[in-house]
């Protein structure tokens, strides 16, 4: 079956919920999922290279049809394409990543990356903001990552929403660590702290959200935003984070408002034993093509 993507760009073997490519091939996808399997620049504990595969084979036992938004979304198509491979260093898989969602988006299609460190987001961006007039960047994650440069490189997976910032507005939430010198311009308006989150007992901070967003969102869901009592797969996990309820939630109003023009999940690290979250972040990855591609 021909599509928008020749067969050579389409992954062999596993992909996303159980299809390959040697079958299902959509011929007008809704979404391009695109594995990113490096990790080279994480300080902590390795292993989100592994990430993309992980979640890919935990997505085959994913329910193709997603309760919360009511319909079947990769009926309607979602390819899987071959993994971004890169044995160099970061700013060359940025470059990778770069030329493979701008072609994605210049098939009119909604890129999905999966990660892999965080890294791998700033050559999305970059893509996205090129084919944007007014692009907004909403990160959820444990981390700011707004450093400059970090161990020689300013596309560390510590610089990526610097590197953001270059190119398209920002907005952070579930933040519960940062370097002292990141505070030295940091728009605290932008920023919602995990602790003040926890504390609030409405999601009225949503509509905060919200109102921070242009017409046009990239989504970077890093999997340590989430609390490690639902997420303890990653590799620099921190307490307080966000629920399952409230990513769902939030993710709705903001697909509900703007338009997503594409979205990344990143830094799962597989761990023996702890397959409830590959599953979640597969889980995550098809609900919010769900909610982004969700018919009116």
């Amino acid at each position: 079956m021909g599509g928008v993507f020749d067969a050579a760009e389409l992954r062999t073997g596993a992909a996303f919920l159980g299809y390959s490519a040697d079958g299902f091939q959509p011929t007008a996808p809704i979404a391009a999922v695109i594995p990113v399997p490096y990790d080279k620049t994480s300080t902590w504990h390795k292993g989100a290279d592994r990430g993309p595969g992980a979640l890919l084979e935990a997505s085959a036992a994913v329910e193709e049809y997603d309760i919360q938004t009511a319909w079947t979304p990769i009926r309607a198509g979602i390819a899987t394409l071959a993994d971004v491979v890169c044995d160099g260093g970061p700013e060359a898989m940025c470059d990778l990543v770069e030329e493979r969602v701008g072609r994605v988006l210049d098939a009119g299609v909604m890129p999905l990356v999966l990660g892999g460190e965080h890294s791998v987001t700033i050559g999305a961006v970059r893509a996205a903001a090129a084919r944007s007039e007014k692009l907004t960047v909403l990160q959820i994650d444990a981390h700011t990552d707004l450093r400059e440069s970090y161990e020689g490189s300013a596309c560390n997976h510590a610089c990526v929403m610097a590197r953001a910032r270059e190119v398209a507005s920002i907005v952070q939430v579930g933040i519960r660590a940062i370097d002292q010198g990141e505070l030295e311009g940091m728009d605290r308006g932008r920023v919602f702290w995990g602790h003040e989150i926890a504390d609030t007992s409405d999601d009225v901070w949503m509509d905060r959200v919200c109102g921070l967003l242009t017409g046009e969102v990239y989504i970077t869901i890093d999997v340590d935003g989430l609390d490690p009592s639902i997420m303890a797969a990653t590799g620099t996990p921190e307490p307080g984070g966000l629920g399952w309820g409230q990513v769902n939630r939030l993710l709705a109003r903001v697909c509900a408002q703007a338009r997503v023009v594409g979205a990344d999940v990143v830094e799962l690290c597989p761990q023996p034993g702890l397959h409830a979250c590959d599953f979640l972040a597969a889980k995550l990855a098809y609900r919010l093509i769900a909610m982004a591609r969700q018919p009116s």
